[in-house]
Order: C-alpha cells, then sequence, then structure tokens
C-alpha cells in the first residue's frame, strides 16, 4: 500500500478538483496519440486519425479523453486503494484490449505536461512530485493484471 502525506492528498484534491475535464482530457489523449503514433492502434474504431489536426478535431478522442479523467476521479476517491478501484479496468486492457501497458505510463506523461502547462507557476516541483507520484500508483494499478 502507498503512503500518502496530508500535502499530497491535499495537491491531489485541489489538482482535480480545479479542472476543466472537456479541456484536459482530450488535449492530454491527443498529445499521446500525436506524440507516440504507435498509440493510436488502439483507437482504430474511433475515426480519422491521419494527421494531427484529425486527431485534435476527432469527436470520439475528445469524448474519451474525459472518460479518462473521469477515471482518474475513481483514483482521487480511493486513494489508500487505488489497485484494488482498478483491478478491473486493468483485465480489460490486459486481456480484451491488450493495449501495452507501456502506454499508460505515455498518457500519464503526457496529462503531467497538459495540467503543468494549465496550471503555469503553481505547478510547483512539490505539485508535480505528488501528481507524479499519483500517476505512478495509478499507471502500476493498470498495470497490475500483465504481471
Amino acid at each position: 500500500m502507498v503512503e500518502w502525506t496530508e500535502q499530497e492528498r491535499n495537491i491531489i484534491t485541489s489538482i482535480f478538483s480545479g479542472l476543466n475535464y472537456e479541456d484536459v482530457g482530450p488535449k492530454a489523449l491527443c498529445r499521446c496519440l500525436i506524440v507516440y503514433p504507435w498509440t493510436q492502434r488502439y483507437f482504430g474504431s474511433f475515426g480519422n486519425l491521419y494527421n494531427a489536426e484529425a486527431i485534435k478535431t476527432n469527436p470520439n478522442i475528445a469524448s474519451h479523453g474525459v472518460t479518462v479523467l473521469h477515471g482518474l476521479d475513481r483514483a482521487v476517491k480511493n486513494m489508500d486503494n487505488i489497485k484494488a478501484t482498478y483491478a478491473e479496468l486493468s483485465v480489460l486492457h490486459s486481456e480484451k484490449l491488450h493495449v501495452d501497458p507501456d502506454n499508460f505510463r505515455l498518457l500519464a506523461d503526457c496529462l503531467t505536461i497538459v495540467i503543468a502547462a494549465k496550471m503555469g507557476n503553481a505547478f510547483t516541483p512539490e505539485t508535480q512530485a505528488a501528481f507524479q507520484k499519483f500517476l505512478a500508483v495509478v499507471v502500476s494499478a493498470l498495470g497490475r493484471q500483465y504481471h
């Protein structure tokens, strides 16, 4: 089990309480699909992903980006048991969707970049440390089924 300080909990809760999910989610997922084009193979049913502009304007990508962020809400609400919280999603992504677990880390990195850009100077090293610790736990939980 991961140990969270009160400061880390407050930082994570504060980040998510101030997020515009309809803005940040799509931007993070778009960034991941553009910067790491091999991740597009999991979104073949989402329509046109032929170039960066097509990805940025794809409503299916935007919708899934929002879904991903709302999925992270579950971790925020269950910080003391993130692995159990994501057990079902881990099975889905590994056994049904066959997603390479490294892609979770890539998306987490893209989400960090988008949130850092949104927060500006408020994204302090302490904020980054807490946020990346949180995302590392989520990524580990999502990849658990693969181990």
